[in-house]
């Protein structure tokens, strides 16, 4: 009987805590987006449900920055597709170093240095570094489906691969200094970016011709928010396909680089392996 009183009490207190809660007119708009739009309010203040929701997206957000890298995990799906792995580490000794001091994280440390050197690596046509960034929880989920769905335009425009590396405290710029060092003509990072309060788990991918130490942000191409609830594995993956055809062709990268990928009058050889909008059939590769 007591239970059945208890129980009855936590309906009401739901009940009476539903009807505190003034909803926004935008109510139905979220529907459409994660943003924190449309919370409503009780009384002068948040909903308690929505205060709890932000705490929990907020710790999830620090989390996806300390989590550690775990690449071991990603080393054995990458050997299972028939591609070979190097570890590298940044000149930052750890986290702390890594988020106190940015610089740290854009270059090598001796030893890392030393190895790529030694490896004496033959010229290749695509480096493709795995880093941590911001967010290890994004390179864990997002990384190995983007390469998988770009292999196959890889293959198509028979570029030659440089080992694939993965980088720890590693910042976009590192990835200059380890193509230059494998003797890559195109460098492509993939990242974690800074995590979101509604999104812990986005990748973030840097496209750069001609890699070198010299290179500005500005002559880097950009695509983000590689996740399934944001840009698909599938089109993200033909993006820098395009990108890297055009960048082969133009010679060049950056601002200089128009993403045209989305206009079918932009092909030169690669299509899409995915269905376009308002097409019966996708093109072949």
């Amino acid at each position: 009987m007591d239970k059945l009183i208890i129980n009855k009490s936590k309906v009401e207190n739901t009940s009476t805590q539903e009807k505190m809660v003034v909803e926004d007119p935008w109510q139905n708009l979220r529907h459409y987006t994660d943003a924190r739009i449309a919370l409503g309010h009780s009384g002068t203040g948040l909903p308690t449900s929505e205060w709890l929701r932000f705490s929990l997206d907020h710790a999830r957000a620090r989390d996806a920055v300390h989590l550690p890298f775990h690449k071991e995990k990603i080393k054995e799906k990458l050997l299972r597709m028939g591609l070979e792995t190097i570890d590298v580490h940044s000149s930052a000794g750890n986290r702390a170093i890594y988020l106190i001091n940015p610089d740290k994280g854009r270059r090598l440390n001796e030893e890392s240095r030393a190895k790529l050197i030694a490896l004496n690596a033959p010229t290749s046509d695509l480096a493709i570094v795995i880093a941590d960034g911001l967010s290890s929880t994004a390179v864990h989920k997002q990384a190995v489906p983007l390469i998988e769905n770009l292999l196959p335009y890889v293959k198509s425009l028979n570029l030659k691969l440089a080992p694939v590396v993965l980088a720890e405290q590693s910042r976009v710029a590192l990835g200059d200094e380890i193509a230059q060092l494998l003797h890559a003509k195109v460098v492509a990072i993939l990242i974690g970016e800074r995590p979101g309060l509604s999104s812990p788990d986005s990748l973030g991918v840097y496209l750069t011709w001609d890699p070198n130490l010299n290179r500005l942000e500005s002559e880097r191409n950009c695509i983000s928010n590689i996740r399934p609830e944001g840009l698909s594995y599938d089109r993200a993956a033909f993006k820098l396909a395009w990108l890297i055809e055009s960048a082969f062709s133009l010679h060049l990268s950056g601002i200089k680089l128009k993403d045209q990928s989305d206009n079918p009058a932009c092909y030169r050889t690669l299509h899409p392996r995915y269905k376009l909008k308002g097409s019966l059939i996708s093109d072949p590769v």
